[in-house]
């Protein structure tokens, strides 16, 4: 049963209903791009549209409050709220049905006829039903837990590592949170709201709906159907718009002092480590003074160094270096920096232990440089995408997509597009591959004063959470926006001042997608990549179309901004095991040949000084919204869905090893060639 806290839940609604006023905002089917000169202080009417959920309370910008992933230690709890949660769907023709009827202080089911849904995953691949899979608005999802009487004694704090997009969160009838942005965590203090040693609800409301002033922008429009009116989402990127709780749930506990925050700067001196931090206390009552202990520790778990005060730094003679992959026979060597915090008349110490890298990152006109050592990037643009989870978090695809990273010779990828996981950027941090980190900013457009503040959002939650990690080398701040629009070029100054005042210490990108000569973006960033299909979207089938086309623009790109330039997508979609000779559209040769003489332009600009990587789209076929070109999705990776090589996998693999052999001195795998004969071995010796 639920406790119904009329204060609580009466206050909520007329609240929200506010809230919800303050934001029905949506799109009429017409472009309502502003004029090339319009200030981006002008805001392009918008036409009514079915209601969202409302957008969290503004914060100051460039500052966010720590949110350190939970971990378990001497003075913490964690525990999982994962698992099948009562889950329930809005009717379509009354988005709003959920909060007049005030579902958040009841049962769901008591409401109507609750599905079990997995937590975490996507919604919209579970069932049977195109309904549920095409949805737009407001999901409800519900499940209880108990919290045991022994964590009176401590603060309580539930975590959501993704909702997508909206998501407002009542515990016991009381409203305690809401978010706006997939792919990144938030989450609330609950220590108040609390049943100790008694039953408690948890309801989510989730709305996938996506708005010109939503990161990643979307229209809604009205659409008639066989059944009658309704509202019809629609999106501009090539992925599709999975919804959901997408990650795990958490209550973790923290005692009344604690580690809110840490942020780490290192540096390499000679052969010692430098390591400076700086933590960031919590709770703590006015006339209270902190002590914090520092502690570093190798792989082995062995103190290499200690120090005290809230700053400091950390000296570690002949420090074991964060390396990429082939750059040394130990990639991904990690430290733990462990923080103890203490306050006058507590008991318990505070314990969090954070994973650290020691490396250093610096970038020039022509060159990135890991540890002083030239990179070159060799990898894939990705999607977290699997069959039925959908967007979900799936341990088990995650280990499977980093061993055919590893067995394809990656040493990089991009987060395409949007924040990853902290499970699977833990992974390349322990792995060692290089991330280009992307916010979900995709194909920027209408650029308004809203929007820009949503972007800026998503790059300081992003931040936020990624900055300490070794394995991210910059910070892609959109996909293939619209920069040839004069209003753009404001826009991504903005944009780009935003992420320098967070983090000099990375470079900063974008994928662009317009031309040279209309680019009007590529000035404000350090470093250039592109994303261009010769012989796809563009003289389709002209194998002999490519090479010079990319040799050329990527050249065009560094005479215009004199920066170092990579290539961030170029693929074709190959259906496996379609195969035909001479090469065709869409068949496993042409997807083999496409890729090789994209090579050969690659070859031929690393030699010219300022080509700094390569990055194939895609790694894995993923699922696109309806639409007849796409085939079940967008068929461009080297990997079927369910992770199996297409025929270009085999060649891609011969690629990535021999360059890392070349570029990095790393060892060829014994497995790279098949025996053919004993003439072949002889030549492919020489």
């Amino acid at each position: 049963m639920f406790f119904n806290r009329v204060n609580g839940a009466g206050a909520t609604l007329p609240i929200l209903l506010a809230l919800l006023g303050s934001v029905l905002t949506a799109e009429n089917g017409t472009s309502s791009v502003p004029p090339d000169n319009s200030p981006l202080d002008q805001l392009a009417p918008e036409s009514p549209a079915p209601p969202v959920l409302a957008s969290p309370i503004p914060k100051p910008e460039n500052l966010l409050p720590g949110m350190l992933y939970p971990r378990e230690s001497e003075s913490r709890e964690v525990k999982s709220l994962d698992g099948m949660w009562d889950f329930l769907v809005s009717p379509s023709g009354d988005a709003l049905k959920g909060y007049r009827e005030a579902w958040f202080t009841k049962e769901l089911r008591q409401v109507g006829e609750v599905l079990k849904m997995p937590v975490p995953s996507s919604y919209n691949d579970i069932t049977t039903s195109s309904e549920l899979r095409d949805h737009v608005g407001a999901v409800w999802y519900q499940r209880s837990f108990f919290v045991p009487v022994a964590w009176t004694e401590k603060r309580v704090f539930i975590r959501f590592g993704s909702v997508n997009y909206l998501a407002q969160v009542w515990l016991n009838d009381n409203l305690v949170t809401n978010h706006e942005m997939g792919h990144l965590p938030f989450e609330v203090e609950i220590s108040g709201n609390l049943i100790y040693g008694g039953k408690n609800y948890i309801t989510v409301a989730v709305d996938n709906t996506l708005l010109q002033t939503s990161v990643p922008q979307g229209r809604v429009t009205e659409v008639v159907t066989d059944e009658g009116v309704t509202h019809q989402q629609s999106y501009t990127f090539d992925f599709f718009n999975y919804a959901g709780i997408h990650r795990p749930v958490l209550l973790h506990t923290k005692p009344r002092v604690y580690v809110e925050d840490i942020s780490i700067k290192t540096n390499v001196i000679a052969d010692t480590g430098i390591v400076k931090y700086i933590v960031e206390a919590a709770g703590l009552n006015p006339d209270e003074v902190p002590t914090c202990r520092v502690a570093l520790a190798d792989a082995d778990g062995v103190i290499q160094q200690t120090a005290e005060g809230m700053s400091g730094t950390l000296k570690v003679p002949s420090a074991k270096l964060w390396w990429a992959r082939d750059m040394s026979p130990e990639p991904g060597y990690l430290y733990t920096l462990e923080v103890r915090l203490s306050a006058p008349n507590e008991t318990t110490d505070d314990v969090y232990r954070l994973p650290i890298g020691i490396r250093t990152i610096a970038w020039t006109n022509t060159t990135l440089l890991l540890n002083d050592r030239p990179v070159y990037l060799r990898g894939f643009g990705r999607h977290e995408d699997s069959p039925l989870r959908g967007r979900g978090l799936d341990l088990v695809t995650i280990a499977r997509d980093y061993e055919l990273l590893q067995w394809v010779g990656a040493n990089a990828y991009r987060t395409s597009h949007y924040p990853y996981s902290d499970e699977v950027l833990d992974a390349a941090d322990r792995l060692g591959f290089l991330i280009i980190d992307e916010c979900p900013s995709v194909d920027t457009e209408n650029f308004s004063p809203l929007l820009l503040k949503r972007h800026k959002e998503s790059l300081s939650e992003l931040i936020r959470r990624d900055k300490n990690r070794p394995s991210v080398l910059m910070w892609s701040i959109a996909n293939e926006p619209r920069t040839q629009f004069p209003a753009a070029e404001n826009y991504f100054r903005l944009v780009a001042e935003h992420v320098k005042a967070l983090d000099q210490t990375r470079p900063i990108t974008i994928a662009l997608a317009r031309s040279v000569q209309e680019d009007k973006a590529g000035q404000f960033l350090d470093i250039i990549s592109f994303n261009r299909y010769n012989a796809w979207y563009s003289n389709t089938g002209r194998l002999d179309m490519i090479t010079a086309e990319v040799q050329q623009e990527a050249e065009a790109w560094h005479n215009k901004y004199n920066k170092p330039v990579l290539m961030s997508e170029y693929g074709a979609d190959t259906m496996p095991g379609l195969h035909e000779l001479p090469a065709f559209v869409w068949s496993e040769e042409y997807q083999s040949q496409y890729l090789s003489k994209h090579f050969k332009a690659f070859d031929q600009l690393r030699n010219q000084g300022f080509f700094i990587g390569e990055f194939i789209w895609n790694f894995a076929d993923f699922r696109t919204a309806q639409t007849y070109t796409r085939v079940g999705g967008n068929k461009k990776g080297l990997f079927t869905r369910d992770r199996q090589p297409k025929q270009a996998a085999h060649y891609v693999r011969k690629r990535y090893h021999h360059l890392g052999a070349e570029v990095d001195d790393a060892p060829l795998p014994k497995d790279l060639e098949s025996y053919v004969s004993s003439y072949f071995i002889d030549r492919s010796e020489l």
